[in-house]
C-alpha cells in the first residue's frame, strides 16, 4: 500500500501512532477489532468532525487503513478487496496472528443500503467460517448517532462502528 506524504504527515497519524504503542487493542494476544473501531470513531471524530463530504468520502478509508496498519505493524497484514472462495471481494481482511477478521467499509447511502451492507458481510462471514464482523460506515446526516454498536443477527454478531 502506497501511502502519501500527506497522510503520513495528517493528524490522524499522528493520533494512530500515539495509539499503536499502547495495549489497548490486544486481549489474550487477539486483536480487540472493536476497541480499535472505537478508538477510530472517536480520534476521526475530534479531528474531522466538520470535515466536508467530499474529504471524509476520499480519505475516510485511506485514514482507517492508516490507523489499522500502525496497531497491527509487524504482528499482521490487512489485505483490501481479498477474493472469497465464489469470488465476492470483501473490503478488508485482516490477518492477526492466526485470527481472521473481515471488516466492510460502508459510505452511508441510507437505511436500506446500510442493511444490503450488513447482509453482505454476514455472507463474508460464512465464506470465512466466522461468526463475528466488522462495518465501518462514514455517515454525512447532520442527526447522525456516531459510535460503534454491537447487533446480534442470527448466529452472526455484527459490530458497527459510525463516523
Amino acid at each position: 500500500m502506497f501511502i502519501s506524504e500527506e497522510l503520513l504527515e495528517s493528524t490522524m497519524y499522528k493520533a494512530a501512532s500515539a495509539d499503536k504503542d499502547s495495549n489497548r487493542f490486544i486481549r489474550d494476544g487477539k486483536l480487540d477489532m472493536e476497541q480499535v473501531l472505537e478508538r477510530f470513531v472517536e480520534s476521526f471524530t475530534d479531528i474531522y468532525y466538520d470535515a466536508d463530504e467530499t474529504f471524509v468520502e476520499e480519505n475516510g478509508r485511506r485514514f482507517f487503513l492508516l490507523y489499522l496498519k500502525l496497531i497491527i505493524n509487524g504482528a499482521g497484514n490487512f489485505y483490501v478487496e481479498a477474493r472469497t472462495r465464489n469470488m465476492r471481494r470483501t473490503d478488508v481482511v485482516i490477518d492477526y496472528r492466526g485470527q481472521q477478521i473481515v471488516c466492510e467499509l460502508k459510505i452511508w447511502h441510507g437505511q436500506e443500503y446500510n442493511t444490503r451492507g450488513e447482509e453482505q458481510l454476514m455472507d463474508y462471514l460464512d465464506s470465512y467460517h466466522l461468526t463475528t464482523g466488522y462495518m465501518l460506515s462514514f455517515n454525512f446526516n447532520k442527526k447522525k448517532k456516531v459510535g460503534v454498536q454491537r447487533i446480534q443477527l442470527g448466529e452472526k454478531l455484527l459490530i458497527e462502528a459510525v463516523v
